[in-house]
C-alpha cells in the first residue's frame, strides 16, 4: 500500500484531517480499528472555531441539520433540601453572541453522527480518500506503517505518518515522547436522557457538594454529566439508581421524571478525567494529533475540538507543502509552533475551571460564586472567557482581571468593542504562519 499521508485512527480528528487533505488532492489512507459505532461517550459539543473549520470543509449544513444549536450557558448555584425544590442563590449566563464573529454559537451533536458526516464527505473525493474500517495499526517496521486488515498484514508506505489513535498511541511510542499526567479528585457519570422541549440551552447547576451539567441534543434528548468523588462509583452503584434519580431531580426539577428513563447502570458511563501534554508533536515525518498528543479535562468539552483544530492546521500545512512542492519534514515543525501554545492555554483554563468545582468547602463555594458572578457583570471578563473557550482566539486574563473576579477591584462598566476583541481573534496568518514566512523569504 502506498499513499501520500497515512492516518492511524479514524476518530473525528483523523477524519477531519483526511477530508481536508483529500479535498485538496492529497492522497490519504485512514486506518480505523473499530468496524462499527462506539457505544462510549465522547465529545459532542462543537465550539465556534470548530464550527468554522467544519464550514470550510463544506459539512456545516449537515451538522446543523443533525445538531442542536446552543447560544447560552447558564450557571445556577442552589441550596438543596430533601423534598423541596432547589433554592436558587446565584444565577449567571454566559452568551456566545458576545463573540465578534459569525460563528457565535456552539452545537451539540452525537459523536458518531459527526464521524459519519465526515466519512461520507471523504467518500466524495474518490481515490484521494481511503478509509479502512477494522484495520489495526501495529506500529512501524523499516520505516513503514504495519496494519492488520481483513486478517492480513499490510505495510503502508507514506510521505507522512499521523498518529490520531487516541490516548493509546503506537505512533507516540515510536516517537519516544514523554507525557506528564495529571489526575483529579472527581469523576463523572454521563448519560443521555429525554428532555422537555423547553430545555433549549446549556446549563450547569451546582450546590456546595454537587455538580450537574446539561447540554441539549437534537430529538428532545439531553446529555447530562454528574460529578462524583473519585473512587466512589462502586459505593454509589451499590446504593442503586434511585440515588441518581433523586440527585437529578433535586438539582434540576425539569428532569425529575425524564431521569427515570435510566433503568440500568449499563446506560451510564463512568468518565475518569485526567490531562497530559506530550513534549513534542513532530519527529521526522511522524506527527501526533488530538488525544495522542494531549488530553484535556472535559469541563468545556474541548478534547474533540482541539483534535479538529489540530487537523485544520496540520491539514493546511500538508496540502500547502504538496501544492508548492515543499519538503514535509522541513515544514512540519510549524504545526507544533501553532498548536502547542494554544493547547497549553486551553489546558490551563480547563484545569482552573475544574478546580473551581473540585472542592466542597463553604469558603471555596463563596469564591466560586463571586468569580462566576463577576464574569457576567464585567464585560471584559465575559468576552475573554467565552472567546477563549470558543477556540476562535486567545485573550489571557490579567492580574487586574483576577482582582476583579476576587472582588478586590470594582467591576468595569465599559463594554468591549468588536474592534478591540478582533485583535485577539486568530486570522489566517496566525493559523498558517508558514505561508507568510515563505513569501517573505521569496
Amino acid at each position: 500500500m502506498q499513499t501520500d499521508v497515512f492516518v492511524a485512527g479514524g476518530g473525528v480528528g483523523g477524519l477531519a484531517l483526511a477530508v481536508k487533505l483529500a479535498s485538496r488532492g492529497v492522497q490519504v489512507t485512514v486506518a480505523e480499528q473499530l468496524k462499527n459505532e462506539s457505544p462510549l461517550y465522547k465529545g459532542e459539543l462543537l465550539q465556534p472555531k470548530t464550527i468554522a473549520i467544519l464550514d470550510h470543509l463544506a459539512v456545516l449544513p449537515e451538522v446543523l441539520e443533525h445538531g442542536h444549536k446552543i447560544e447560552t450557558l447558564a450557571f445556577q448555584e442552589v441550596n438543596v433540601n430533601a423534598g423541596d425544590p432547589p433554592e436558587e442563590i446565584e444565577s449567571t449566563d454566559l452568551t456566545y453572541n458576545r463573540i465578534a464573529s459569525t460563528y457565535n454559537y456552539a452545537i451539540m451533536i452525537p459523536h458518531e453522527k459527526i464521524k459519519a458526516i465526515l466519512k461520507n464527505k471523504g467518500s466524495h473525493y474518490g481515490g484521494y480518500f481511503e478509509y479502512l474500517p477494522g484495520a489495526r495499526f501495529l506500529g512501524f517496521e523499516n520505516g513503514e506503517a504495519q496494519v492488520k486488515y481483513k486478517k492480513q498484514a499490510h505495510a503502508v508506505t507514506a510521505d507522512v505518518y499521523i498518529g490520531a489513535e487516541g490516548r493509546s498511541s503506537p505512533t507516540r511510542q515510536a516517537m519516544q515522547v514523554s507525557i506528564n499526567r495529571k489526575d483529579y479528585n472527581h469523576h463523572f457519570l454521563t448519560v443521555t436522557i429525554p428532555r422537555p422541549e423547553s430545555f433549549q440551552e446549556g446549563k450547569i447547576v451546582t450546590s456546595r457538594t454537587a455538580f450537574l451539567g446539561m447540554f441539549p441534543l437534537p430529538d428532545n434528548q439531553i446529555r447530562t454529566v454528574y460529578m462524583i468523588p473519585a473512587g466512589e462509583y462502586k459505593a454509589i452503584k451499590e446504593n442503586g439508581l434511585e440515588q441518581v434519580h433523586e440527585a437529578y431531580g433535586q438539582l434540576e426539577p425539569r428532569l425529575k421524571e425524564d431521569v427515570r428513563s435510566i433503568k440500568d447502570w449499563k446506560q451510564i458511563q463512568l468518565m475518569v478525567p485526567y490531562t497530559y501534554h506530550v513534549d513534542k508533536y513532530v519527529k521526522g515525518n511522524l506527527a501526533l494529533l488530538g488525544d495522542a498528543a494531549h488530553t484535556v479535562h472535559p469541563m468545556a468539552g474541548e478534547g474533540m475540538n482541539l483534535a479538529i483544530q489540530d487537523a485544520d492546521v496540520l491539514g493546511e500545512l500538508l496540502t500547502w507543502c504538496k501544492e508548492h512542492k515543499k519538503p514535509y519534514y522541513a515544514y512540519l515543525p510549524y504545526y507544533e509552533q501553532v498548536r502547542r501554545p494554544r493547547v497549553e492555554f486551553l489546558l490551563r483554563l480547563s484545569h482552573l475551571s475544574a478546580l473551581v468545582y473540585s472542592y466542597p468547602y463553604r469558603w471555596w463555594r463563596k469564591i466560586r460564586m463571586r468569580a462566576v458572578d463577576r464574569m457576567y457583570e464585567d464585560d471584559r471578563l465575559h468576552v475573554k472567557q467565552i472567546l477563549n473557550t470558543s477556540g476562535l482566539g486567545m485573550w489571557d486574563f490579567s492580574l487586574v482581571d483576577r482582582a476583579i473576579q476576587g472582588s478586590v477591584l470594582p467591576v468595569r462598566k465599559k463594554k468591549v468593542s468588536d474592534i478591540r476583541q478582533k485583535r485577539y481573534i486568530f486570522d489566517e496568518n496566525d493559523d498558517y504562519p508558514w505561508k507568510q514566512n515563505d513569501n517573505r523569504k521569496g
